[in-house]
Formats: C-alpha cells, sequence, structure tokens
C-alpha cells in the first residue's frame, strides 16, 4: 500500500469519526429535538463501519476480521447485560480497549460503537444511545491509536486508558445530559453534572481497571494466535 494511499484513509477515518459522527449527534439534538434517536444510531452505525472498510483491504480475510469484530461486540453485549445489576460496574470499556490494541483503532471503534447499540435493544433504546455509541467508540479508537502494533502490552499502560477510559465516558455522557435537559450547552451546567456524576464516574473508572487486569492477558494471548493463524489485523 503507498504512503499516499495510506495518508488518504487515515484522513478518511478521523474525518468520518470527528467530524460525521458529532456532526449527527449535533443533528439529533439540535433538529430533530432528541426525538429521532433510532435514525440517529443506524447512521452512526453505517459511519462506524467507514473507517474499518476503508482500514482494511477487501480480500480473503475480510470475512474473517468481521467474525472477530462480530465476537468481541457480542462479548461486550454479554457482559453488559450479565453486569446489569450492578449500576457502572460493567466490562464494556475494558473489551473495547482491547478490541483496539489488539486489532486497530478501527475495530475498537467499531466494536465499541455496535456494542452500545445492540446491547440498548435489551437496556432501552433512547436519545443517549448515539452519544453512547460514540463515546464507546472513542475510547476504542483512541486505544488502538496508543498501543496497536506494539508486541508487548504492557498491562499498566492499558489500565491507565482504562482508567482515563472511565473519566472520558462520564464526560461525554454529561454533554448529552447537558443539551438534553437544558436544551442548549451551558458550560455551568456542564460542570454541575460533572460533578453530581464523580460517583458514578469513580465507580465505572474502577470496574475499566478490574476488568482489564483480569481479560488484558487472556485476550489479548488469544487475539494474538488468531492473527498469526488467519494473516488478519496486520499493522
Amino acid at each position: 500500500m503507498t504512503e499516499r494511499k495510506i495518508r488518504i484513509k487515515k484522513i478518511i477515518t478521523f474525518f468520518v469519526i470527528f467530524t460525521l459522527i458529532p456532526l449527527c449527534l449535533c443533528l439529533g439534538i439540535w433538529l430533530f429535538k432528541d426525538r429521532k434517536y433510532n435514525i440517529i444510531s443506524m447512521v452512526i452505525a453505517f459511519l462506524s463501519c467507514v473507517p474499518f472498510f476503508v482500514r482494511f483491504e477487501k480480500g480473503k480475510n475480510a470475512a474473517r476480521e468481521l467474525a472477530v469484530i462480530a465476537v468481541m461486540t457480542a462479548f461486550s453485549v454479554v457482559g453488559r447485560i450479565i453486569f446489569m445489576p450492578l449500576p457502572g460496574f460493567k466490562p464494556v470499556t475494558a473489551i473495547t480497549v482491547i478490541a483496539g490494541i489488539s486489532f486497530g483503532p478501527e475495530a475498537g471503534f467499531l466494536v465499541g460503537s455496535l456494542t452500545a447499540v445492540v446491547s440498548d435493544f435489551f437496556f432501552g433504546q433512547g436519545p443517549w444511545t448515539p452519544f453512547q455509541m460514540f463515546a464507546w467508540g472513542i475510547l476504542g479508537f483512541l486505544s488502538g491509536i496508543v498501543m496497536f502494533g506494539r508486541q508487548k502490552k504492557n498491562l499498566f499502560i492499558v489500565c491507565v486508558m482504562g482508567a482515563i477510559g472511565g473519566v472520558l465516558f462520564s464526560l461525554i455522557m454529561d454533554i448529552w445530559t447537558t443539551l438534553s435537559i437544558d436544551g442548549e450547552f451551558l458550560l455551568s451546567r456542564y460542570f454541575a453534572y460533572v460533578l453530581s456524576s464523580l460517583p458514578f464516574m469513580a465507580i465505572y473508572t474502577i470496574s475499566n481497571i478490574v476488568f482489564l487486569l483480569l481479560l488484558t492477558r487472556p485476550f489479548v494471548k488469544k487475539a494474538e494466535r488468531i492473527k498469526i493463524k488467519y494473516g488478519i489485523f496486520e499493522s
């Protein structure tokens, strides 16, 4: 693959994730007044697939890569459902981070985004779903940017990313809370919602670290075997 082609693919990926998807979120809030969240969720789900298909070449391994993405998403969805009785204590971020560091940022974004929309068929779809898709997707994407391609996955760095992810997820969801309740983004109100969500943020951050300590090594080890055996998700 030429340098120019790689550069174009990166530009497309960043444009979709950091421009088109945020625009869709704004569209849902200000134009549709949070009433067309199902449409926005489907549009974001489609856009989440774009970086993945742009990044990975079509070929015999495409189906295998999609199968791996589906399995990781299924693990994440089931994990969220199993831990439903424990608010804020979920393995979703941990599995999304692992997907990003093992299979790449685009795969991490796709796993995080699809986990939100699929699991919310069980928990209940709502205007919060598109923001959850973006938040978890970003965590998987950033984790892949930092760690994908490194032979050794430093567990301490992975846990730090999980802790940052817990804070970042809460901050992004507080943006939705501010926009949804107030109809506009007021910085003072946003900070008030952030302060009120600190207990949830703390629980979620701790849960991310716990699940990453438990899951990172076995998942990454299995992921490396799959990548070598089938020649997929090359850096």
